[in-house]
């Protein structure tokens, strides 16, 4: 039945659950760690954070780059292709004059941008509620689907671990949360809840053995991964390739989530539906 053997008959529930709870509260502390600091659960980018973002063309090396502009808050330097991408923190009207003067005398094939502290925050509180809404929907569409209690909250709590521990890879690989890295948490949450449905449909409303069941729920919804982790590979490598930064971090954050999925699928969530079914939950 394929490449991969899935055979989970021989191990319990708990054991099947140990690594996936591990991740997860070694992720819930990464991500307390960093709210501590930050006071988000993941870096904010400019998009949340506010500040100023300047693209130039040249030459330049990035040390000397942040020689030129060692009196301004510069927070990163990214490469873009023949040019340089800037990072800087809020400043004061005067600093932000004196700052696009500098760039405008010393880079003229210059471009500036500008985001508001008080903009960024905004967007952090709108960003905050589109992630608390999608999730409240997820979760009442999937009670309403299965109409059961231990299997919907297992589908929850797989999506649940698939975002903190994507919001934990990202504070440690340094993919701050942005607008574009925002939208790939919600298209997680769609792609994890796809599996695990297809998953939790197969071991409760098919007949037959349960290994028989969860084998074949796996190697399809292995399959459906497979081709989603390589088209998503191949979006990495081109916008990597391209230096495009926002479509680097999507690809990267999905992909990052996808395979935390895997394991949170069909481990997390098969453990429960096994425990489940062995308890004579499922008829």
């Amino acid at each position: 039945m394929g490449l991969i053997n899935y055979n989970i008959e021989k191990y319990s529930p708990k054991q099947l659950m140990a690594i996936p709870l591990v991740l997860l509260a070694l992720s819930l502390v990464f991500i307390a760690l960093n709210m501590a600091t930050t006071g988000m659960p993941v870096t904010p980018g400019l998009d949340f954070s506010g500040g100023t973002a300047v693209t130039i063309r040249t030459t330049d090396t990035q040390d000397q780059l942040r020689t030129v502009f060692a009196d301004y808050p510069l927070i990163e330097i990214s490469d873009m292709n023949d040019a340089k991408f800037l990072k800087f923190g809020t400043m004061n009207d005067a600093t932000l004059k004196s700052l696009s003067a500098l760039v405008t005398h010393n880079f003229p094939d210059s471009s500036i941008s500008q985001i508001s502290e008080t903009f960024g925050k905004s967007l952090q509180y709108q960003a905050f509620i589109a992630l608390i809404f999608s999730f409240i929907g997820m979760a009442i569409v999937v009670f309403i689907t299965f109409r059961t209690f231990v299997p919907s909250v297992a589908v929850v709590l797989s999506a649940f671990a698939d975002i903190v521990m994507t919001a934990a890879a990202m504070n440690i690989f340094g993919i701050n949360l942005s607008l574009g890295t925002t939208a790939a948490l919600l298209m997680l949450i769609g792609y994890s809840v796809d599996s695990d449905i297809l998953l939790t449909t197969r071991v409760l409303k098919r007949q037959g053995k349960l290994q028989e069941k969860l084998a074949g729920a796996f190697h399809t919804g292995i399959i459906m991964t497979t081709t989603t982790f390589a088209a998503i590979t191949a979006l990495f490598i081109v916008s990597w390739l391209g230096s495009i930064q926002i479509i680097m971090e999507i690809s990267a954050v999905l992909l990052i989530g996808l395979v935390f999925d895997v394991m949170n699928t069909w481990l997390t969530n098969a453990a429960i539906l096994k425990w489940h079914v062995q308890k004579g939950g499922a008829k």
